[in-house]
């Protein structure tokens, strides 16, 4: 109990923001939640409109007092003004703080141009009480900065001192400008200002206007007037229908057009009887003009058009039910605290200064047996390796120096080095030594970093700590995929749970879900505990974590389904990724009655690829590599992770999409070569000693150390608050090479293997396709063929989930008797 009370007083982060869980913030996010923000608007809006009335009367009457009350207020305080100097009197309309604001905004600002502070104010208040947009809020008070400033100076120029034209600010702005450009020079400056003004604001056609004035000549004036005239009185418009009316209607509008014979009448009415009538009107009324003349009738049918909102009805409505938010669901989601991570004490003193110079004496002594002179030495020490950075005499080849790499390992007696030469960046060459005592870098203390906590990035991932004891953190969107690889024992399932965990520790549940894939079916065992909050799954399946590879084929298609399917709502919104997307579907922009739904990131992490490769082979392949070169955009990233890094597992088209590269210690230089493209991780002291690669450079790191137990608490720590219903649901895929029991039933058409799968299915008791892979050396998809034949024929059972099916046959003498009585043997 102690422990849940020390939890709730913790302070967590969640996309930048500070989140508390204290009874004083519960409080305060109570009172928020009560306030009627429209009453809010409303309250706003009244109290601007009364300003903006009270400054335009105020101001009014400073125009005609100002001489009487100037001295009162030049020469008083304004607190002595208001309040202790009782028996004045001032000739304001609206008394001594009409007469004090008036003399603030007129005399010492910007004179009579302080009139616009009352229409921007009203403009504010019709928008806020009212919602009526005189005009766009923004530039209306960019315009009116802009003006009142303007028009101070403009009036200061014909002021010799300081008085309501321009106010103190024309006043001293203009005293500048003629000293500096003189008068006219000052003047010419106002007037092009005023030109650059209107440009920015209107962007007149200056070329237009110019023409129509000069080719405008007074005759053809006259005749435009006599030709306009004339057109309008060859027509007259019974009924007319402005276009915001005809997208109102809901049924097709009939336009008929219809002209009468000239009737001879000298009255100004009879003329009405000679013009052209234009009718508009319902098509369901068209039954009381059957007795019209249809001689000259032509007919338009108009087609309804779907009403669009426009964008002050879209903001309406956004500022009414408020932005779209994902987490409403799961409000009360709180982000694991840090104190459910191990702290480690620090091991720095290890690395003392006698083995620092104990290592660069060596370093300099085994260079000058082969006749290399360095110039500068300088050592930087990381958590497990220390870096020595030398600076060769002129002259010396720096392959000399890399050739040296065993010889310089055998005299510091060391585990392994790694020479890098030369640095990326620099002008030396690093020679990398692991220390005597290496520190363990917690995650605890990656997690709590500054770094981290106020990272902006989608997917942060914190891995670990460089040599100089930065600590690393990547954005998983722009990698976009990453591939992990290492030998067994070297760190790389830690690595994977510290991918894991970063992102638990910063995204809620509604954000990023994980589709977790171990065929070794004990690595990820622990997350099945937050199924309802992170995981996606096929709908049906019992196990979250996935381990029979026929599901993870499967899973591999469905995520490809689900990609064309995000890829078809980013066309529909007219978009270029999952960001700008969310955005406009959180600012309620788009319709969910036509399918759109607020989409989080996938992560999917396969932990043992090599093992599907086996078993799989190109249907795992295939849909990997459609997945790593297309999904970035609509947000499903890859992790694939393997202890195997030969050519056959990482092949050149899983490579080629698959930029970002993690290596643990592999166990030789071709594998580091597979991996990386270059040698080095064959070098690694294991432990959590990494290199990562993202096409550009590779950096060493100590991978964060997250425990097992660790782990289990953050997942019982989200698995006890409030879930989903279900975990997120991939789409159903059906996989058209099963064979179905119409096409087993026909014996002509079973496997020439049916006959000993079923002897093997029968003496091991095991109804898997994996067990007959092994046996008979089959393909995945050959192999299921068989099972699902030898369901049909009612060898084995059906299908259960994550459990092994049921042989229903006991025995091999049994089967001799069925096959026989099918004719199979």
């Amino acid at each position: 109990m102690a422990k849940g009370n020390v939890l709730k007083e913790k302070k967590v982060k969640s996309d930048g923001k500070s989140k508390t869980t204290k009874k004083g913030g519960s409080k305060l996010s109570n009172l928020y939640s009560k306030v009627d923000k429209r009453k809010a608007k409303s309250i706003s809006g009244v109290l601007f409109l009364l300003f903006s009335i009270y400054l335009f009367i105020a101001f009014t009457s400073y125009l005609f007092t100002w001489k009487a009350d100037q001295d009162l207020i030049i020469n008083t305080s304004f607190f002595n003004f208001m309040f202790n100097e009782e028996g004045v009197s001032v000739s304001n309309w609206l008394g001594k703080f009409g007469a004090w604001i008036s003399h603030f905004f007129i005399y010492k600002w910007f004179g009579i141009a302080s009139f616009a502070f009352s229409l921007l104010f009203f403009i504010i208040g019709t928008r806020l009480l009212l919602n009526i947009r005189l005009y766009p809020l923004r530039k209306s008070l960019l315009l009116g900065i802009v003006a009142i400033v303007w028009f101070s100076v403009f009036f200061g120029l014909f002021s010799g001192k300081v008085n309501y034209l321009g106010g103190t600010f024309g006043f001293n702005t203009n005293e500048w400008l003629t000293i500096t450009f003189g008068s006219f020079g000052a003047f010419l400056l106002v007037l092009v200002l005023l030109f650059v003004s209107v440009v920015i604001f209107f962007n007149p056609d200056f070329k237009s206007i110019i023409n129509n004035l000069l080719s405008r000549t007074p005759e053809e004036s006259d005749e435009k007037e006599n030709s306009n005239s004339m057109s309008v009185a060859d027509i007259k418009i019974v009924n007319t229908i402005d276009d915001e009316e005809i997208n109102e209607e809901e049924d097709p509008l009939e336009v008929n057009f219809s002209e009468e014979k000239d009737k001879e009448d000298d009255s100004e009415e009879s003329d009405e009887d000679n013009e052209s009538t234009l009718e508009i009107h319902d098509t369901k009324n068209s039954e009381n003009n059957d007795e019209e003349d249809d001689e000259n009738e032509f007919s338009v049918e108009v087609a309804p058009e779907e009403k669009e909102l426009s964008e002050s009805d879209l903001k309406k409505k956004l500022e009414e039910f408020g932005a779209y938010d994902p987490k409403l669901d799961l409000a009360s989601y709180t982000l694991p605290p840090i104190d459910l991570l191990q702290k480690f004490e620090s091991t720095k003193g290890g690395v003392n200064k006698e083995e620092l110079e104990g290592n660069k004496n060596k370093i300099v002594e085994t260079l000058s047996h082969y006749k290399i002179e360095i110039s500068k030495i300088k050592a930087t020490i990381g958590p497990t390796v220390t870096l020595y950075e030398i600076v060769p005499a002129p002259g010396v080849r720096i392959s000399k120096i890399k050739n040296l790499e065993d010889d310089i390992a055998l005299s510091l007696a060391a585990l392994g080095i790694r020479i890098i030469a030369p640095i990326p960046g620099k002008g030396t060459i690093g020679i990398e030594v692991p220390n005597s005592n290496p520190e363990i870098v917690s995650m605890r203390s990656l997690i709590a970093s500054e770094k981290f906590q106020n990272s902006d990035a989608e997917l942060p991932i914190v891995l670990g700590k460089t040599i100089t004891n930065e600590t690393f953190i990547f954005d998983l969107t722009k990698m976009p995929h990453l591939l992990v690889a290492g030998a067994t024992g070297q760190g790389k399932s830690v690595g994977l749970n510290a991918i894991l965990v970063s992102l638990l520790y910063k995204k809620h549940p509604a954000q990023i879900k994980f589709v977790l894939i171990d065929p070794k079916k004990v690595e990820l065992t622990l997350y099945n505990k937050i199924e309802r909050h992170f995981l996606a799954k096929l709908p049906g399946e019992e196990e979250p974590i996935i381990t029979d590879t026929s599901k993870v084929v499967n899973t591999l298609n469905s995520l490809c389904i689900e990609m064309d399917e995000r890829y078809d709502l980013l066309k529909m919104a007219h978009v270029r990724n999952i960001k700008e997307y969310n955005t406009k579907f959180i600012a309620r922009k788009l319709n969910p009655e036509k399918g759109h739904r607020y989409m989080p990131y996938i992560v999917v992490l396969i932990d043992e690829f090599s093992d599907l490769i086996m078993t799989a082979g190109k249907e795992v392949e295939h849909p990997i590599a459609r997945l790593a070169q297309l999904a970035r955009a609509i947000g499903i990233h890859l992790i694939v992770a393997t202890q195997r890094p030969s050519v056959n597992v990482i092949t050149g088209m899983i490579k080629a999409n698959f930029p970002a590269r993690i290596a643990f210690r592999v166990l030789s230089k071709i594998d580091s070569r597979t991996i990386l493209d270059a040698s080095g991780a064959d070098q690694l002291i294991g432990k959590g000693d990494m290199l990562i690669s993202t096409g550009n450079d590779m950096i060493r790191l100590q991978c964060g150390f997250v425990d097992t137990p660790e782990v289990e608490e953050i997942c019982d720590f989200i698995g006890n608050q409030r879930a989903y219903p279900d975990a997120l649901l991939l789409p159903e895929y059906t996989n058209e090479n099963d064979g179905g029991e119409n096409a087993s039933d026909d014996l002509d058409e079973l496997d020439e293997n049916f006959v000993e799968a079923a002897r093997i299915i029968v003496i091991h008791q095991q109804g898997s396709a994996s067990l007959l892979q092994r046996k008979l050396k089959l393909g995945y998809n050959r192999a299921g063929r068989i099972v699902d034949q030898l369901e049909a024929h009612n060898i084995i059972g059906p299908f259960k989930g994550s459990k092994a099916r049921e042989v229903v046959i006991p025995d091999e003498a049994a089967l001799d008797e069925y096959l026989s009585s099918k004719g199979l043997i």
